[in-house]
């Protein structure tokens, strides 16, 4: 069933835009020091011709998307060359319908067909799904907006059945031995609404991050901005902070959470998390800090709100059983949880929450929430140093998901600069004021960017596809 709403692609446009950190992220073993964004803009038509763009941004990091020994340069090199070959597939989509409806089938249909032909060309290693995923973010994410701005609506108010010709029923499946049902069920039926316009915001403790004194091999970035844990956390009002560790460094990672554990009691922080960037392979590793914790800092235990994707994010390969962990402390997926169907067998080997990411897509991340909202797992919005436009999507899908707190937002920690067009227009996005970050400036249709009034200057598209 058709309607007049629907609309295809027609156009894309891609951009590169190269963003530095400022101070070196690290990712489990691997650091980042700078990052391509990989910005589109999608023409859509709907029926009688009428036509709309939409934009969508997503940064490719190469080293959480595609954990690897292979130098990094070859990997971005890989995923830019993804990007470049999804444009022009984008631009060639034929079917018709609500963005969710085209976004679903181009992701079941064309997206495996696309990364084989592609890992086949290629001499290195294979490039991973959760790759291909991130690569086509920023398309599925500019079609959203797209539907929004052709239908002249805010993206959020059309996930339900005036706009879409599919239940969730025709993209989800429950969970056997469940009374769980999909039929006559829309996105909009999972959302928190109204939506909060401010969000608890969670700071990004990386590996290499100094907590209260300069270490002397740390070169200092030459700006304004706070560098030590305790200066961001006066700055910016902070109370959630969450930690990275090794997980290959059992000493190490105890350590790193009472550090940071007790600078956030005396700094009057409420929660904490961990998140171990799936290097850990066995339950036992986390389950021995987490009984450790409780008896010698119980405080500290006690503010651990969840803990985060310790294993392989593989999971059909790593089949974990990791119901010790969740006994414990909620235990959310974050790398693991590409789609709803991974969401639904962590939650057979014991996983309680599911991080989501609109780098993953906006189509996957609503079918996800939806999944897990129904089978009672809890969510939360992780980010991926969403700078830019990517911060938009990113911010409104934690407001709309019902978090378990807030959202991870940390680009004003590695590239606050990179974002200054945007927060001119969106200030209470692009900084982090008493603890929290604000969505009041979002209007308008599609996913409220007002990128007119945002005085960006684009590089030359390194894609023009399509009519």
């Amino acid at each position: 069933m058709s309607k007049s709403t629907d609309v295809r692609p027609v156009a894309t446009q891609l951009y590169y835009i190269p963003c530095t950190l400022r101070v070196p992220l690290k990712f489990g073993s691997a650091v980042s020091t700078h990052i391509q964004c990989a910005r589109v803009k999608m023409e859509v038509c709907d029926a009688d011709g009428n036509r709309a763009s939409g934009w969508g941004e997503t940064p490719l990091s190469g080293n959480w998307v595609w954990p690897s020994s292979l130098d990094y340069s070859v990997r971005e090199a890989a995923l830019m060359a993804f990007c470049e070959k999804l444009a022009i597939a984008w631009a060639d989509v034929e079917a018709m319908g609500h963005a969710m409806e085209v976004g679903h089938d181009f992701l079941e249909q064309q997206l495996p067909a696309l990364l084989d032909a592609f890992n086949r060309g290629r001499d290195e290693e294979d490039m991973p799904w959760l790759a291909a995923l991130v690569c086509c973010s920023a398309f599925d994410i500019a079609l959203h907006d797209a539907y929004g701005n052709l239908n002249k609506v805010p993206v959020y108010e059309t996930y339900n059945s005036n706009y879409m010709s599919r239940d969730l029923s025709q993209f989800v499946t429950p969970a056997t031995g469940t009374d769980v049902s999909f039929d006559g069920k829309y996105p909009q039926d999972f959302f928190q609404l109204p939506h909060p316009t401010s969000l608890s915001a969670w700071h990004l403790v990386g590996g290499k991050d100094p907590l209260t004194a300069f270490d002397d091999d740390i070169v200092l970035p030459q700006d304004d901005y706070p560098v030590l844990l305790k200066d961001w956390i006066r700055t910016d009002g902070l109370t959630c902070l969450k930690i990275k560790l090794c997980g290959t460094d059992a000493v190490w990672d105890y350590k790193r959470i009472v550090d940071i554990g007790n600078i956030a009691i005396e700094e009057g922080v409420v929660w904490l998390t961990t998140d171990f960037n799936c290097t850990v392979t066995d339950p036992a590793y986390v389950n021995a800090i987490l009984d450790r914790l409780i008896v010698e800092h119980p405080r500290i235990c006690g503010m651990l709100l969840y803990v985060e994707q310790p294993f392989p994010y593989e999971l059909e390969e790593n089949r974990i059983d990791v119901h010790s962990v969740s006994s414990r402390k909620p235990l959310f997926m974050d790398e693991s949880a590409h789609d709803w169907e991974l969401v639904r067998l962590g939650r057979e080997l014991g996983w309680t929450g599911v991080a989501l990411k609109t780098c993953k897509t906006q189509t996957g991340a609503l079918l996800s929430l939806c999944w897990a909202k129904a089978h009672g797992m809890t969510l939360m919005v992780q980010d991926l140093t969403n700078p830019m436009l990517a911060q938009i999507p990113h911010v409104l899908l934690a407001a709309h998901a019902g978090t378990i707190m807030g959202v991870e937002t940390n680009a004003m920690q590695f590239y606050p600069d990179a974002s200054q067009p945007e927060a001119r227009v969106h200030p209470g996005l692009y900084q982090r004021r008493e603890g929290v970050v604000r969505l009041d400036s979002l209007a308008g249709n599609g996913f409220g960017y007002r990128v007119d009034e945002i005085e960006r200057e684009l590089p030359e598209p390194v894609v023009v596809a399509g009519a």
